[in-house]
């Protein structure tokens, strides 16, 4: 086996909501949207950020496994459907409380 691989961490290790007292607090702020909405938008960043290295070091043959490429960019496709989903379910959940008549 490669020792070069690296094991992806499960998608609720990337946000930043895993203490409760964390959580708590970010409550009292209310800030626990901003927070996971922030942390999927890094993500999306750092991911593209890391295909753009790749596909640099490809392009000038400095890459040795052509496969990291390709983990990267389904890793980059992968939190980019995240963030629109969040910000679909966002937008909607937004429509929803607009309609609401007090």
């Amino acid at each position: 086996m490669d020792n070069n691989l690296q094991r992806i961490a499960p998608l609720w290790d990337t946000f930043p909501v895993r203490d409760t007292s964390a959580i708590q607090e970010m409550k009292a702020e209310g800030s626990v949207f901003k927070s996971v909405l922030q942390s999927v938008i890094d993500n999306v960043r750092e991911s593209e950020d890391d295909v753009a290295k790749k596909e640099y070091l490809l392009s000038t043959g400095q890459l040795d496994n052509p496969a990291e490429l390709s983990m990267a960019l389904y890793k980059a496709e992968t939190s980019m459907a995240l963030f629109v989903q969040l910000r679909e379910k966002a937008l909607n959940a937004y429509n929803e409380l607009s309609r609401i008549t007090l």
